[in-house]
């Protein structure tokens, strides 16, 4: 017997059999059921799997192909040893980002998934995982307004993705056949700078360049104001020049903040007539983020049949305010590996209108080994050809497991023990919350030292160039609170908390640094809270204790582009 036969035995064995093999399935749970206990093993009471090492990334840069492959158990086990040092998600005390713990159900999405492997460029290579795209993108439609008769939803590869879909749809709305002759004119996407720096990597893979990206400054609740997009959007349709999208964020990733939608679609309108465009700008809502909120829709606010808290419920209803206008947008962004609890990615265009992605279609003839069977061939117009369909049943997996009601409860408590938090940091007199207005699971908060009076120095930050030097040396003081208490979660001592070194920009060019909690675990409870706030005493107390002797030199803002 040759050789190569002999390995090839053996291989077989590390593969899922093609047929019934019932010796071979319990093999194959065993090995599964014991990467889970050697999970299970890393987890203690920090907020991290295992233990945090140096990464060394010399020792990688090492590594060569071995001549022999080892076995199955000991490639699960040195998988296994990859989750050293990275956050757990779940756990009450990591407190630091917008990633949320994954669901059984949908866990158990991805393995189905990867058993299966589908491509979803097409239902003659998907089957069903087509079919399930389209009901995940029908129940989204009802959930926002839309008309799923109409609307089309397509999963990609991230809330950049995206963005990235609705800008070259707007692209082509702007320049017509810009798809296939080539971009020839300069065409602008306008957004909050609040919003995600993905607009930069979206111009920039367009062929628009950076240039054409327009950041519009915020307000005091750090939403974008509606009259510098004005301002801008009619000095470029003034000069002759082309709007391809303008993108109207819904949860911004630091401070949850929700532009004012419903005011950028009047806007959009009334341009257009004013104008006489031949065309009509593309309004895309960022929604990765507060999409989930669409669940309480209806909620009977004065019966409360959930019971959430007063402050919650108004937080909530809030929300669901400014999400008015959903229904109008031309497209949304959605991340159900955000505020849907599925594992990453799993991300997903919707379209008001289906018709819009056939702006990004492709001819058969251009693709003559697809699409000969069925009548569902997305990879006519995706950017991928290659599309996994683990995302789409993770994201199917958790509508079905939520429902509504399930989804108004995790949503609800993370709201809820988010401004518990608040509550207490009030309490404190050297810290100021700086996006109180802004209602999700996020608080950015900032500490001041003794004599600082923390009711008005927030707002002369803001506003007064004078005190430049001053806001420098409080950001320096915020970010030695950061490293204190990054210090202390990595030891098991506190929480791990997130930071933004520009939550926003003041008006004179300065960026203002902030502590981020973001409250996305549902087994976060009250006394993991007050936990927090007292480590962020003690950590007060240890920089009141020790003077800083380093420069409070911060670092300025290019305004360019700014209206």
């Amino acid at each position: 017997m040759p050789a190569y036969q002999s390995i090839l035995s053996d291989l077989r064995r590390s593969f899922p059999q093609p047929t019934s093999d019932r010796i071979h399935d319990s093999y194959v749970t065993h090995t599964l059921m014991r990467v889970l206990d050697q999970v299970d093993a890393l987890k203690s009471e920090l907020p991290i799997w295992g233990r945090k090492a140096p990464l060394d990334y010399a020792q990688a840069r090492s590594q060569r192909l071995q001549h022999r492959g080892i076995s199955l158990e000991e490639v699960s086990t040195e998988l296994v040893g990859y989750l050293n040092g990275l956050n757990i998600w779940g756990h009450p005390r990591t407190q630091i980002n917008i990633c949320p713990p994954p669901t059984v159900a949908s866990l158990v999405a991805q393995v189905v998934a990867g058993l299966a492997n589908p491509n979803m460029v097409w239902d003659e290579v998907s089957q069903r995982f087509a079919v399930a795209e389209v009901e995940v993108a029908a129940m989204v439609s009802q959930l926002v307004g839309y008309d799923p008769q109409i609307s089309a939803g397509i999963f990609t590869f991230g809330g950049t993705g995206c963005t990235l879909y609705a800008s070259r749809i707007g692209l082509e709305k702007a320049l017509p056949g810009s798809l296939r002759q080539g971009v020839r004119e300069d065409a602008a996407i306008l957004a909050s700078c609040s919003g995600h720096y993905c607009k930069l990597t979206v111009a920039g893979w367009l062929g628009l360049g950076h240039r054409n990206v327009y950041a519009i400054p915020t307000d005091g609740r750090n939403q974008m104001r509606l009259d510098l997009l004005e301002k801008k959007a009619r000095e470029i349709l003034s000069s002759g020049g082309k709007i391809a999208c303008l993108v109207a964020t819904l949860g911004t990733t630091d401070s949850f903040a929700l532009d004012d939608l419903e005011g950028v679609l009047d806007l959009r309108d009334r341009l257009v007539a004013e104008f006489s465009l031949d065309y009509r700008p593309h309004v895309h809502a960022d929604a990765v983020i507060g999409w989930a909120w669409c669940v309480f829709g209806g909620y009977p606010w004065e019966d409360n049949p959930l019971g959430f808290r007063p402050r919650t419920l108004r937080a909530l209803a809030a929300t669901v305010e400014r999400l008015a206008g959903l229904d109008r947008a031309d497209s949304i962004g959605i991340d159900f590996h955000k505020t849907g609890f599925t594992p990453y990615a799993s991300s997903m265009l919707l379209v008001k209108d289906g018709q819009d992605l056939k702006k990004l279609g492709r001819n058969y003839e251009e693709m003559p080994y697809l699409f000969q069977t069925g009548e569902y061939h997305p990879g006519l117009f995706t950017l991928e050809t290659s599309r996994s369909g683990s995302g789409i049943l993770a994201a199917l997996a958790n509508l079905r497991l939520f429902g509504r009601t399930g989804l108004q409860s995790l949503l609800g408590h993370i709201v809820e023990k988010a401004q518990v938090l608040r509550e207490l940091l009030e309490a404190r007199p050297y810290l100021t919350i700086v996006n109180r207005d802004n209602f999700g699971p996020v608080t950015l908060f900032r500490a001041y030292p003794a004599g600082v009076d923390t009711f008005r120095v927030h707002e002369r930050e803001l506003s007064d160039a004078t005190y430049a030097l001053s806001l420098q040396a409080h950001n320096l003081h915020n970010r030695r609170l950061a490293s204190f208490l990054h210090e202390e979660a990595m030891s098991g001592r506190g929480v791990l908390l997130g930071q933004s070194d520009c939550y926003r920009l003041t008006p004179y060019g300065e960026p203002v640094v902030a502590l981020k909690s973001y409250i996305i675990s549902p087994f976060v409870e009250d006394h993991h809270l007050g936990e927090l706030v007292e480590k962020i005493a003690q950590a007060h107390r240890h920089l009141e204790n020790t003077p800083v002797m380093a420069s409070a030199q911060g670092r300025r803002i290019d305004l360019q582009h700014m209206p």
